[in-house]
């Protein structure tokens, strides 16, 4: 079977790390090739039927790779079918656990691309991927758990550490009863090292760029915007008639993405600094962004420059990828992960993202292998407000959950 593909020497040196492992997680940073590590592990584990999970936008792309480099047969499983052995069978997260069949497959080896997607025990599609029986196992993810190893323990059962839930938290995570919401409040982490430890003997590897490649610096730039009078009466009384519009911040869900909106496309002074930050260079630009309110403030605010977008089930990048003076609109749940922006070396914030892992990832978007130039990140903030209690989240390693907003803000529903 052809299955001897080019490889860089960082991935050899991974490959040669795990020969002796038949259950493998690669966590590598953006860049370094998991596509091609993963596969080749795959190959040569060599098994009758492989099971590839991935994203929903990631299938094509898994489906051309195994076709132009092996000679499996790619099964694109978007619905029940009959599989033949020497498959490769495709299938994205949220599909998975619809196709019971599938545990009836015996002698596979399964591959996670993004593996964390994995990482709450209580869904349908954790709960059933956890009960496959394969005989191998690959885990692809450049941020497993995207600083939070609470959230862990789903990959290394699929790694084989005979481990409880209970164990592993008592000894890896400091925590205490959160007594206002149930459940627990994550205080921080402990025997880190010890954990990194385990993991590698149970096949686990951990590569960052850097350690590889000499990539370009990073810079940070804040553009501070002031803050607007919509925002100080909403954050008041949670209650504004804004263009014609009631708006009531009932809960504090419901607060919590007004008052983010009142610090970003609701406020003039950050679509005029935006405006000017767009007109100030004819440079690729990439503009992360949350909500669907602001992509569409986003098009209105810019009509003389040619647009890209990557949101939801849409990925047009062909204004990204034949015009220099193109920008790209990017909504963080759809393209902070898997796509490669370094044809640009500036990205701006509109607004920040609610999850660590999404932020990290979205970093990674321009600084990666093939970038040459240095980076540079604009962060938007608006001056006393929410954004600033998101951003102090994310430097901490720490997702932005209602919980916090109700802490930050003494919200009391």
């Amino acid at each position: 079977m052809i299955g001897i593909i080019k490889l860089f020497p960082h991935q050899e040196q991974v490959l040669d790390q795990t020969y002796e492992f038949d259950r493998v997680a690669y966590y590598l940073d953006m860049g370094l090739g998991k596509t091609f590590v993963g596969s080749q592990k795959l190959w040569e584990l060599n098994t009758p039927y492989n099971i590839v999970v991935c994203q929903k936008s990631q299938i094509n792309d898994w489906a051309s790779h195994f076709r132009q480099h092996y000679d499996y047969d790619v099964v694109i499983y978007d619905k029940p079918k009959k599989v033949k052995p020497e498959s490769i069978i495709i299938i994205n997260y949220d599909k998975i656990w619809r196709r019971p069949e599938l545990k009836k497959i015996k002698h596979f080896t399964l591959m996670l691309d993004e593996s964390s997607l994995i990482q709450n025990e209580k869904t349908k599609r954790t709960k059933f991927i956890l009960n496959l029986k394969p005989d191998n196992v690959v885990l692809l993810s450049g941020t497993p758990t995207g600083g939070k190893y609470e959230k862990l323990y789903s990959q290394l059962k699929l790694l084989g550490w005979d481990i409880s839930k209970t164990q592993y938290m008592k000894r890896y995570v400091d925590f205490k009863p959160n007594k206002y919401w149930g459940g627990i409040k994550i205080l921080g982490y402990k025997n880190v090292d010890e954990l990194k430890e385990k993991l590698r003997e149970h096949g686990a590897v951990f590569m960052k760029t850097e350690e590889v490649y000499d990539l370009p610096d990073q810079n940070f730039v804040k553009v501070r915007c002031n803050l607007s009078k919509e925002y100080k009466e909403f954050n008041t009384h949670h209650i504004i008639n804004y263009k014609n519009q009631q708006i009531v911040g009932d809960t504090s869900t419901v607060a919590r993405i007004n008052l983010r909106l009142f610090a970003s496309v609701r406020n003039k002074n950050k679509m005029d600094r935006l405006k000017d930050l767009i007109d100030s260079t004819n440079d690729r630009l990439i503009i992360f962004y949350n909500y669907n309110e602001e992509l569409e403030a986003l098009k209105k605010l810019i009509t003389d420059r040619p647009l890209s977008f990557i949101k939801g089930g849409l990925v047009d990048k062909k204004n990204y990828e034949e015009c220099d003076d193109s920008i790209t609109l990017v909504q963080y749940q759809a393209g902070s992960k898997g796509h490669n922006l370094q044809k640009s070396n500036k990205i701006i914030y509109l607004s920040p993202p609610d999850s660590v892992e999404n932020w990290m990832q979205s970093l990674k978007r321009v600084h990666r292998i093939g970038q040459e130039r240095p980076v540079f990140y604009y962060q938007m903030i608006t001056d006393d407000s929410i954004e600033y209690k998101i951003y102090s989240a994310l430097e901490r390693g720490v997702d932005y959950t209602n919980e916090l907003f109700k802490q930050d803000f003494n919200w009391e529903e």
